[in-house]
């Protein structure tokens, strides 16, 4: 801990200092300290970590509680806090509930079942991108980087695919800072759970939902209310995590043309260049919301007990004092210590399936579209505007030359 830094204690509004441009916002308060102030848009003075060693240490601190206080269920729609019905999950949960809660899920979620999906993920991928061919330009986010992982984790639950496009649908909802369907596109999504899950019930199938249903720990298993709650945080974060990390990584190729061609010369270097670009421009800007759990000092500012604390992944990524020219994407950097699955206990437990639905994702359409350009002006892309999720709006592209 150090000393309270001149800038710790302002009051900043993070929608004009930061969410219309973040990475050159974080560049200016990394310098001024690790931890800053500021008004989220939905209206509330949360504390923001910048800087890596402090951010990795505050997603590990236990000081720092993921459940929230009562009087802050559903107040931050941007951050997974929606409703009742969907927060027993593993985001808001604290030990020893969260041990609790991982075993079983973890029982369910094997690394086995997530291998068993590789070809299925290719057969997905190459169709996808059968679609796409003899036109001359698409909407990437729309053609591939939203129903590749969209398929993959519905198949894997076993949503009915004609479901599919109201999951879309709730979730760009859930997540919008603008949306005032928050509550009614949650209780949408609670409902159908529940139904499904009912459903699963009546008729078990080789699934991970039924998976779930079916977990064991002794005697102890998963109630309806931390069912529906799982498969929704599996749901959003089994495809939002994934369809990011392809449109934010196309988008950084085909912006650094040096590194896209090293990368179609060497498909070798796809796993390590999966990590650059998690840590390049991650999916996730914020890290869901924590909460000081006493009155402390928090890397020199003088935090309250109840307060928000934010972490942000996409300022941490890019420290100068742990990544050497952070602001340059390098697809032969070596792979490893970005933040962009979290750390700690709450290390995102889709990370393998993330991993192996981008490796397939670029090598396939790489492979197969290798003059893909940019069809729109850099500076004409729009990003969603959001505090948890970081990408664009569309990504529009040229698949020939």
């Amino acid at each position: 801990m150090t000393g309270v830094p001149s800038s710790a204690e302002q009051t900043d509004d993070f929608e004009k200092v930061v969410l219309k441009d973040p990475h050159p916002a974080y560049q200016e308060l990394r310098v001024e300290g690790p931890v800053r102030r500021m008004v989220i848009p939905e209206g509330e003075a949360t504390w923001i970590v910048t800087r890596y060693d402090e951010a990795r240490a505050a997603l590990a601190d236990p000081a720092l509680q993921k459940s929230p206080p009562a009087a802050a269920v559903g107040r931050f729609k941007d951050d997974v806090y929606f409703s009742q019905d969907l927060s027993a999950n593993l985001l808001q949960s604290d030990q020893p509930e969260h041990t609790r809660l991982r075993k079983l899920v973890t029982k369910a979620f094997t690394s086995r079942r997530v291998a068993e999906l590789r070809p299925r993920v290719e057969q997905i991928a190459d169709e996808l991108l059968d679609e796409m061919a003899g036109r001359t330009e698409v909407d990437l986010l729309d053609a591939f980087a939203f129903p590749l992982p969209m398929t993959v984790i519905c198949e894997f639950l076993g949503v009915p695919g004609e479901d599919r496009d109201d999951f879309r649908r709730w979730s760009n909802l859930l997540l919008d800072v603008d949306s005032e369907e928050t509550g009614p596109a949650s209780a949408s999504m609670a409902a159908y759970l529940m139904r499904l899950i009912a459903a699963k019930r009546e008729a078990p199938a080789d699934d991970l939902l039924t998976a779930l249903i079916q977990a064991r720990d002794d005697e102890d298993r998963l109630s309806e209310r931390e069912l529906v709650g799982m498969v929704f945080v599996l749901l959003v974060a089994g495809h939002e995590t994934t369809v990011n990390l392809i449109g934010n990584g196309v988008h950084a190729l085909l912006r650094h043309p040096d590194q896209l061609a090293a990368l179609k010369a060497d498909p070798g270097l796809l796993p390590g260049a999966v990590e650059e670009f998690l840590r390049f421009d991650g999916p996730i800007h914020l890290a869901t919301m924590r909460w000081a759990s006493t009155d402390m000092t928090l890397y020199g500012a003088r935090v309250s007990a109840g307060d928000p604390v934010l972490v942000s992944l996409l300022s941490a990524n890019r420290d100068p004092d742990r990544f050497e020219e952070p602001d340059r994407l390098d697809v032969t950097r070596a792979p490893g210590g970005h933040l962009a699955f979290g750390h700690g206990i709450h290390f995102c437990l889709g990370a393998p399936l993330a991993r192996m639905e981008g490796e397939i994702a670029f090598g396939r359409l790489l492979a197969r579209f290798p003059d893909l350009s940019l069809a729109a002006e850099p500076e004409t892309l729009r990003w969603r505007h959001s505090t948890l999720i970081h990408g664009l709006e569309t990504l529009p592209v040229r698949l020939t030359a």
